[in-house]
């Protein structure tokens, strides 16, 4: 029997963390959930080794990226100006040449720049997964409008642990354990 494509896996997976900036974050919905489901992907990323990378937009008028998750991170933000992060350098060209296949989506506005990277990546042949749970932007109506938006368009709208989980694939290795206490 084979396993359906559309299920995650380590070596084509990468996670992208969007505009989770100092000011922004301040008037999302819900803040501090999606910074902590965010810190979950982070480090359950680091320990399958998938990797990761996040972008910040305007950084000179929205700040750097949330403290916590920017050091979970250990490394440097892509900076852009436009809304998608197709305009974020060649991120794109990166994850293609990594033979980075599905893309696991964190961030913040669901409706704008979430959005827009979202349906670019679609359009670029990526599975996108996006965390629902890690997600967010100032008004409900926003938010729900454009989840379901993207998945009509082809996103896999999920939750974190959903992804932490089928990226682990099996139980009762010391990546498991691992994983498990993050999402408790």
């Amino acid at each position: 029997m084979k396993r359906s494509p559309l299920i995650l896996e380590i070596t084509k997976t990468a996670l992208l963390v969007i505009d989770l900036q100092e000011r922004i974050l301040p008037v999302m919905l819900d803040a501090e959930t999606v910074i902590q489901n965010t810190l979950k992907l982070v480090e359950g990323c680091k320990i399958l080794n998938v990797p990761a990378y996040y972008t910040e937009q305007s950084p000179k008028g929205l700040g750097a990226t949330e403290n916590r998750i920017k050091n979970a991170l250990q490394s440097d933000a892509i900076s852009k100006m436009t809304f998608s992060c197709i305009g974020a350098g060649d991120l794109f060209e990166q994850l293609k040449h990594s033979n980075i296949k599905q893309v696991i989506v964190s961030g913040v506005e669901t409706h704008v720049c979430v959005q827009q990277t979202v349906l670019d990546l679609l359009a670029n042949d990526f599975q996108v997964n996006l965390a629902a749970d890690a997600v967010s932007s100032r008004k409900r109506i926003d938010y729900e409008t454009a989840l379901q938006r993207m998945r009509a368009n082809g996103a896999e709208v999920t939750t974190t642990e959903s992804i932490l989980f089928e990226l682990l694939n099996i139980c009762g290795t010391d990546q498991f354990k691992s994983i498990s206490k993050l999402v408790k």
